[in-house]
């Protein structure tokens, strides 16, 4: 596992050297006028007196005369405090005082990572508190907004700091542990990813690091104590606090997050109760929100902006009369209106898992959920998902089950959920389940899948699997089938069978198996 470890945290590093050249040139174009849109570049006293690098725009003529809304940007992990420059100015140049600042542990500010613990919390408290005292920002119009690390922070904040009116948290987390643990296993390359970055642009503290290391060691005996680390770092912990503040809060995430999948973010949002809005976009982590950092035109920025100008300014734009649960689909590229989370799913159609199929762990089938990144920015801009010959998926490690051909296009949208009863041979195990659009010669394009791991199961004995798959919105062509396959083995995630584990599905009589997919009515 060290050794495994170790090359990921590499090949992490080596992303990372690329993400910030790009983020060298997102800074470019925004210092260089810095002139004529009011860049200052200051350090801000945070929680416990921890020195936080930031900047601040103002809109261009502020004379201290009048006041204007503030928007407060929290960096993404392991990014610069000019990550946002060029919508800072876009957002002054409409009239918004914007304030982004480096966390804490990262680049030029101070202290040791946190990984939005109630320092983080603290501090975007501190900032408003230096923005408000320092700049003509308006003390009843304040937001927050964020990629990444930057959204998660800006939900946490905005559940402790009743100043703030309206949050946009884009690729964000609401559940940390439902995040990279879900399904109780392991998402090592996601984790792998956090980790290299930090380790090569912040300062880890002695707590993080022990959690990343009982995390790839699969530590049961630390498991509550992960747990709770990860509870206290969710917004949906706070979600009471939240919804009695009642900001109004946008949120917008990838289809193909390999971080944060978007499960978590459409579970949470079915609970807000005050302005919401949940936007959902083909791509992987922070992809979607990408050309809007160098500028250029961007959905999610233009959003984000309309949001604030209704909820911060009172613009009578039109946003909060739109559908509130905005999609779009990874095959056909528009956008799908819907008045709930509910909604997306209210139509299912199930397939049945008949008969009793045994499969031998520890063998990579071929069935994969791709790599963190590669696979989902492919899909996003080529419509290429990871592809498997399921005809050639060798029945001894991998089961598979599927569906009639469909007579007319199936447009599957949300999440779709698997029940099986599940005999193994050994008290642990990890099974992967991955749900295929499989063409007439046989190739299978990955639709969604999720992995589910268990532990203190009593080997020979029987049990029921309920599983999740991600959330998607994929349109299957007439002709196409639906394939359920079942294996063991996923470069993105920690497995844990043991050797010469065995697994038995079965679909009793009176508890049939079944995976349930949700499809638009059309």
């Amino acid at each position: 596992m060290g050794t495994h470890r170790q090359a990921l945290r590499t090949t992490a590093v080596g992303a990372v050297s690329a993400t910030l050249i790009a983020g060298g040139v997102l800074g470019l174009a925004p210092t260089a006028q810095a002139a004529q849109n009011s860049v200052r570049f200051v350090d801000i006293t945070g929680d416990g007196g921890t020195v936080l690098g930031a900047n601040v725009v103002t809109p261009a003529g502020a004379d201290g005369t009048r006041r204007y809304p503030l928007i407060v940007l929290p960096t993404s992990w392991s990014l610069p405090q000019f990550e946002y420059l060029a919508q800072a100015r876009k957002l002054a140049d409409s009239g918004y005082v914007v304030l982004t600042y480096n966390v804490r542990g990262f680049w030029q500010s101070g202290g040791e990572i946190e990984v939005a613990g109630p320092p983080d919390t603290a501090d975007a408290s501190k900032v408003i508190d230096w923005a408000l005292a320092n700049t003509p920002a308006d003390p009843e119009h304040v937001g927050m907004a964020g990629v990444s690390y930057g959204a998660g922070i800006s939900l946490l904040a905005a559940a402790h700091d009743k100043r703030i009116k309206a949050v946009a948290a884009l690729s964000g987390w609401a559940d940390l542990t439902g995040s990279i643990y879900s399904g109780r296993t392991q998402h090592v390359q996601a984790a792998a990813l956090l980790d290299g970055t930090a380790t090569v642009t912040g300062r880890e503290s002695p707590e993080l690091r022990q959690v990343f290391d009982d995390f790839y060691a699969s530590n049961l005996a630390k498991e509550p104590d992960l747990l709770a680390w990860g509870k206290k770092r969710s917004a949906a912990t706070y979600l009471d606090q939240l919804n009695e503040n009642h900001p109004a809060v946008m949120m917008a995430n990838a289809w193909g997050d390999t971080i944060f999948p978007a499960n978590q973010y459409a579970d949470f949002y079915a609970r807000l109760t005050g302005p919401k809005r949940l936007e959902l976009r083909p791509g992987d982590h922070a992809t979607p929100e990408l050309t809007g950092l160098f500028g250029l035109p961007n959905d999610v920025w233009s959003d984000t902006e309309r949001w604030f100008d209704h909820y911060l300014k009172g613009t009578d734009n039109g946003i909060d009369r739109e559908q509130p649960v905005r999609l779009k689909s990874r095959t056909t590229g528009g956008y799908e209106g819907y008045p709930d989370w509910k909604s997306v799913t209210a139509t299912r159609r199930k397939i049945a898992l008949a008969g009793s199929t045994t499969i031998h762990a520890n063998v990579d089938s071929g069935a994969d959920g791709g790599v963190i990144f590669l696979s989902s920015i492919l899909d996003q801009v080529a419509q290429l998902p990871p592809v498997t010959s399921v005809p050639l998926l060798p029945r001894r490690w991998a089961a598979v089950w599927q569906s009639e051909k469909y007579t007319s296009a199936q447009q599957v949208r949300g999440t779709a959920s698997l029940h099986t009863t599940l005999t193994p041979t050994e008290e642990s195990g990890t099974l992967i389940a991955y749900l295929y659009d499989v063409g007439p010669l046989g190739f299978g394009k990955l639709v969604t899948h999720a992995p589910y791991t268990w532990h203190g199961r009593t080997p020979g004995q029987s049990f029921d699997v309920d599983l999740d798959l991600f959330s998607t919105a994929y349109d299957v062509p007439a002709g196409h089938r639906l394939a359920l396959v079942v294996d063991t083995v996923d470069p993105l995630y920690i497995e844990h069978n043991p050797s010469g584990a065995q697994l038995t599905f079965s679909s009793p009589a009176d508890d049939p198996s079944y995976v349930s997919v949700p499809l638009r009515e059309q």
